[in-house]
């Protein structure tokens, strides 16, 4: 249950009264079907015993109970309407809230290089996961209230007739209306886990068959990954197997618990027919009122089924739904400073050693620094510190609001417009405008088909490698942030290219601190000061005009 009450707070938060207004319409819908079914059974059998004689036939009213019937038809229609409109349309915008909650969540520190490690994983959690939990409302809470309302009303009405009828068939439904669901629950928990396994596992590996056939080729692993997927489906396929022999058996025990509720309420009404206790008509109700109280527990069926898939959904979404705080913003240098770390030690969440070892250096507003190093010296985790991005275990970091370009230009599949207002939402027109022209980039933005409405791809795909980076510039420029910090900017880009992108950056961080992690000559060139990391440790420093800068320079890799 402590798994359930984030999702079940998030539904009584986001949809309260709908949910409420839902669940009355489904209990109201389920007794206006049984109170139909008891009375047309005793109208029926009344007008038949009426008929037996004109006296009685004369004095018979059949305009009563002839309104109730149209009155229980009409509102039984209506009332499923009204449940079936109430209800999904709630429980749709309950799922969006958790969708947003689930974004929330993942904006945290981090969050990006978590994501892009499990892409598939948070793709699964954002669909499957989150379509599981709407069982949780339409498949058990609403069909539970219910059917608890049908077995409270037939209960009653039975027990006017005669207490003990109304006592025991109110035990029958309730022994057997909730004992079987729970049965159920407690034999498809298993199989539904193994199901949500299976499913996510075949998803993943035949993504990964298909976007990587030419990759898998190459290394001969295409016959193991098509053997793979193949696994994953006879798994979910027996899987599904073993949850729908369990239904089927939920259904069977439904089917018995219901003859047996209509033969005993068939011998009951019997012997009170022969006592005189209740007529004949009355005990033609009672039997069609114990036949149709059964069936609203019958809905829970499906939904004890996958109770253990809506768990296994609920336990993996639950950490999650938390927003997560604002990160605390990193307090801010001495005046005159754009960044200081002081005897900084960081390493990633989980490592066991740290990438970083007591950093300690500092950046003058306006002053422009490269870092660089060999692959996996640290100077990305260098940038992710400054940024605020990771949490140092030792030491003090300090710095001005920065702007983190990455090595990754992230694209989304949306227009060209709001993939740059990610920097700045409010941003009109002629200012993105302008920060493509400051990128480089408003010429072959103009020529697009909409401009600036013109949509992206996925990943950006419509623009080329160097297109594709000058927009992330735009996007970088339109932060307007005192600190930039640049990981390998040009990375990828034909010379010519890359220097006129160097170039547009020199021209617009003027105003600006540069800090820039490169292996790369050209970038380096862009800056006063060159700060060397070996192995996590700031080994040497050099400035221009030093000797040691043009020799670390020309260690670099050449254009």
């Amino acid at each position: 249950m402590n798994t359930l009450l984030p999702v079940l707070s998030i539904f009584w938060q986001a949809q309260r009264r709908a949910l409420l207004v839902g669940a009355a319409l489904a209990a109201a819908t389920m007794l206006a079907g049984v109170a139909l079914l008891g009375l047309s059974g005793w109208f029926i059998t009344a007008t038949a015993l009426a008929g037996l004689s004109a006296s009685a036939a004369i004095g018979f009213d059949v305009f009563r109970p002839g309104a109730g019937i149209r009155f229980l038809a009409i509102a039984r229609t209506a009332g499923r309407y009204g449940e079936r409109l109430v209800t999904h349309d709630a429980t749709l915008a309950v799922l969006a809230a958790l969708r947003e909650r689930l974004f929330r969540g993942w904006a945290a520190p981090m969050a990006a290089r978590q994501l892009m490690a499990r892409p598939a994983r948070l793709l699964f959690r954002l669909t499957a996961d989150v379509d599981a939990l709407d069982g949780l409302y339409l498949r058990l809470l609403m069909p539970l209230g219910a059917a608890l309302s049908v077995a409270l009303g037939a209960g009653v009405s039975l027990g006017l007739l005669h207490p003990a009828l109304g006592l025991g068939l109110a035990a029958l439904l309730l022994a057997a209306g909730l004992g079987l669901p729970v049965a159920a629950a407690r034999a498809g928990r298993r199989p539904a886990r193994r199901r949500a396994h299976a499913a996510e596992a075949l998803r993943a590996r035949t993504t990964d068959l298909l976007g990587g056939q030419a990759e898998l080729l190459l290394a001969g692993r295409l016959p193991a990954q098509r053997d793979a997927v193949l696994a994953a489906e006879t798994r979910l396929a027996d899987a599904e197997d073993a949850l729908h022999r369990i239904e089927t058996g939920a259904g069977l025990g439904f089917g018995l618990a219901g003859s047996l509720a209509l033969a005993g309420t068939l011998l009951a009404v019997g012997a009170l027919v022969e006592d005189g206790a209740i007529t004949t008509p009355q005990a033609a109700m009672a039997l069609l009122v114990a036949f149709a109280a059964l069936e609203p527990f019958g809905l829970l069926r499906r939904g004890a089924v996958e109770l253990g898939r809506i768990l296994l959904a609920a336990r993996r979404l639950a950490p999650r739904l938390q927003a997560a705080p604002p990160p605390a913003a990193l307090p801010l240098p001495p005046m005159g400073e754009a960044l200081r770390l002081d005897a900084v030690t960081a390493g990633h969440p989980g490592a066991a050693a740290p990438v970083l070892q007591r950093i300690s250096f500092s950046l003058r507003a306006g002053e422009r620094v490269a870092v660089i190093g060999a692959s996996g010296a640290g100077k990305s985790s260098l940038l992710a510190l400054a940024a605020g991005e990771l949490a140092p275990w030792q030491g003090r970091v300090a710095a001005l609001p920065a702007c983190l370009m990455t090595q990754r230009s992230e694209l989304f599949q949306d227009s060209l417009a709001d993939n740059l207002r990610l920097a700045d939402p409010a941003a009109p027109d002629a200012v993105l405008w302008q920060a493509l022209a400051d990128a480089g980039l408003d010429t072959a933005v103009a020529a697009l088909p909409g401009g600036l409405a013109a949509r992206l791809g996925e990943g950006g795909a419509g623009l080329s490698a160097g297109q594709s980076r000058r927009l992330a510039l735009a996007r970088l420029l339109l932060r307007g942030a005192p600190l930039w910090l640049l990981d390998e900017p040009t990375e990828g880009l034909d010379p010519l290219l890359a220097r006129e992108v160097l170039a547009r950056i020199s021209a617009r961080a003027e105003a600006a601190t540069l800090l820039l992690a490169t292996h790369i000559r050209r970038e380096a060139e862009l800056a006063d000061r060159l700060l060397l990391l070996e192995d996590g440790r700031l080994v040497a420093e050099h400035r221009r005009g030093e000797a040691g800068y043009a020799a670390t320079l020309a260690m670099l890799r050449p254009d």
